[in-house]
């Protein structure tokens, strides 16, 4: 007999940005500097241009050499410096652009581990996300590793509100179309090694679709065997019995809500996403992934 199983259908990790990575590059860990940390080195650089303005000021014309030099490259370093942090992180940062490490394969073969991307966050204040886009979010804390986790995650944006998303037969549909997804990959255990097609059988997608529950939209998928003689759930939601759960996979399927979307990781069977732990709000998505710009060789515009 089918059943729904609500559990985790990937390696728990697979999904989150590094914003905490032992892995994190010099760069994406100066790009992600604390404010707290940028508002004390800007207090350090004004009170050093406080502390030599009066020697620049005071100083005649004759005696303008020597300590003179140093005191006045402290001036402008510390002028410079001080717009600088105000603009990149009280304005760009917060609001243009920001870098991030990759260090999990769920977007193999698009990101690979290591990658170092750039993501657009003004893009998002304008537009809303659409179908097909890589977008950088905050998981919902059904999805966060652990709960208290407040990491970014990097996702391809599968649907949006108004859409009916399904999975039959390991097949996308989007509102009963069949979707074209040339990006997807399937990766072999933990080595997340790229399956050739025609080993695609070896993996397992199963079905899925979200249903109205206790009112409340959330994810649920068919396995074709019984685990642990029974389903389980997704952390978000009671364990069900074998006839709840049932119950639930007959429950037709339903739309996206206005002010949600669905986000999936190209490495299909590699992927912790919202199979899992179901939408992600509007208000919560950080930004979209613009420009791949570390290795060199995979600089570009991911697809």
């Amino acid at each position: 007999m089918p059943f729904v199983d609500l559990s985790l259908v990937s390696l728990p990790w697979e999904g989150a940005l590094a914003q905490a990575s032992a892995t994190t590059t010099f760069v994406d860990k100066l790009a992600r500097t604390p404010l707290s940390v940028i508002l004390i080195f800007a207090a350090v650089c004004t009170f050093v241009r406080f502390a030599v303005f009066p020697v620049i000021r005071n100083t005649p014309v004759h005696r303008r050499t020597g300590g003179f030099g140093f005191a006045k490259f402290l001036n402008e370093a510390g002028d410079a410096l001080v717009y600088a942090a105000i603009l990149v992180f009280f304005l760009v940062r917060p609001f243009a652009i920001q870098t991030f490490t990759i260090p999990t394969g769920s977007m193999i073969d698009t990101l690979n581990i290591g990658s170092n991307i750039v993501a657009n966050k003004w893009v998002y204040r304008t537009t809303d996300p659409k179908a097909g886009e890589i977008v950088v979010f905050s998981p919902p804390v059904e999805g966060r590793i652990p709960p208290e986790s407040e990491t970014d995650y990097i996702k391809r944006c599968i649907g949006v509100p108004g859409d009916l998303i399904e999975i039959k037969d390991e097949k996308l549909y989007r509102n009963g179309v069949a979707v074209d997804e040339p990006y997807e990959t399937r990766t072999s255990g933990m080595d997340m090694k790229v399956l050739p097609k025609e080993q695609w059988e070896t993996t397992v997608i199963p079905d899925f679709k979200l249903i109205e529950h206790n009112g409340k939209v959330i994810p649920v998928q068919k396995y074709g065997t019984m685990i642990n003689n029974g389903p389980m759930t997704a952390p978000a939601y009671q364990s069900q019995s074998r006839a709840d759960a049932e119950a639930m996979w007959a429950s037709p399927a339903v739309e996206i809500p206005a002010g949600y979307y669905l986000m999936m990781g190209d490495n299909r069977n590699g992927s912790y996403d919202g199979r899992s732990w179901g939408l992600v709000p509007r208000d919560s998505i950080v930004g979209k992934c613009e420009f791949v710009w570390w290795p060199f060789s995979a600089i570009g515009k991911p697809q």
